[in-house]
């Protein structure tokens, strides 16, 4: 992925849901989620046993949440990517971004196929911090 695209993406993208969203600040996906929200993103948890992260009510799953997403950020183990690949396309999100060492050829494969825009190996905080610099 180019930097010109990660770059795009950030600039044009509000609300990220962020799946696999911890409440304990020093899980990564926690002080990633903060990070984005101090930045300006309106953050949507996406996590079964969360009630509420970063003062924002959690859902169970993508499907769940009432507003249109951006960008979903996934915090979850590769074997969990096929699904939330099917639920991506399902609510209609423009990107799915899996965070570093998180892979599944055949789900980024079916997701690029129905028109999302794939981003793998890297981290959101990263990306965006690099993009201030």
């Amino acid at each position: 992925m180019t930097n010109n695209v990660i770059a795009h993406v950030l600039q044009t993208s509000k609300t990220i849901a962020v799946v696999g969203l911890s409440s304990k600040p020093e899980r990564a996906s926690y002080q990633v989620a903060a990070y984005l929200q101090r930045h300006g993103y309106r953050i949507i948890p996406v996590n079964p046993r969360e009630t509420q992260v970063l003062g924002e009510p959690a859902y169970a799953t993508l499907r769940d949440v009432p507003v249109a997403i951006d960008i979903v950020d996934v915090f979850r183990e590769s074997s969990a990517v096929p699904e939330i690949v099917s639920e991506t396309i399902a609510i209609g999100a423009k990107v799915l971004w899996l965070q570093l060492d998180i892979h599944h050829a055949d789900a980024e494969a079916h997701a690029t196929a129905a028109g999302v825009t794939v981003i793998t190996d890297v981290c959101i905080k990263i990306a965006h911090a690099e993009q201030l610099a």
